[in-house]
């Protein structure tokens, strides 16, 4: 099983990148905004990795998804009043980021039907991905939010290896944490069991499936196609 191909967004990200006012080097573990800012500008990932995530309301951090290469974040900002950042974007990866104003990119949408209409289903699919995820943490509990998130993972960035599929994505047991809306305690005790039952094994950070469809059977999963099941 190898890492699926991300689909091709029918947006043109040549079209929108003609509309950026600036680009600029990202720096790992910095910011591109957090909850919270004054909204002015959106964002279109031309190298490196974002990831995506939400303080809640005790303090812990929900991440949501990891941007890539031609993806666009702080979208949740168009068309509002007076918006203001919902996310916190932070850089995994150092890469280059263009910058487009709000109000350049919601003009462009009215002007130009094909790019509302392609945003439209964009946007579309970028909900339905997200509907997804919560079903799983909601549903399947800290365990069974573990094992969904390693399954999407392996769609995300699964390569195939003699003995498994090597999840090729450096995290700490807390940035996985972050991704379950769990502790890092919880996330450890379960990463030990699953090693302990030679379901997965992990080596320099990164962590390899040795049985994919044990986690599968665990939740239930339905094989939803990999457009949404993934971690982007």
């Amino acid at each position: 099983m190898l890492a699926q191909m991300k689909p091709t967004h029918s947006i043109e990200i040549k079209e929108l990148l003609k509309l950026a006012d600036r680009r600029f080097k990202s720096e790992r573990d910095s910011f591109l905004f957090q909850e919270g800012m004054v909204a002015e500008e959106l964002y279109v990932i031309i190298s490196g990795k974002i990831q995506i995530s939400k303080i809640t309301s005790d303090g812990r951090e929900l991440s949501l998804r990891i941007c890539g290469e031609n993806d666009i974040c702080g979208e949740l900002t168009l068309f509002t009043d007076s918006p203001k950042y919902l996310l916190s974007a932070k850089v995994l990866e150092e890469g280059e980021i263009a910058a487009i104003k709000k109000d350049v990119i919601e003009s462009e949408i009215f002007q130009n039907s094909k790019l509302a209409f392609e945003f439209m289903k964009w946007m579309s699919d970028h909900f339905r991905k997200t509907q997804t995820k919560f079903r799983d943490l909601v549903l399947n509990g800290k365990r069974g939010a573990l094992f969904s998130t390693l399954i999407r993972m392996t769609n995300s960035y699964g390569v195939e290896k003699g003995n498994g599929i090597l999840i090729d994505l450096p995290l700490t047991n807390q940035e996985l944490a972050n991704f379950c809306g769990t502790s890092r305690e919880s996330t450890n005790r379960i990463l030990s069991d699953l090693k302990k039952e030679n379901i997965i094994s992990v080596k320099k950070g990164k962590i390899t499936i040795l049985d994919l469809q044990y986690l599968k059977d665990e939740i239930g999963c339905e094989n939803c196609s990999t457009i949404y099941c993934n971690i982007e």
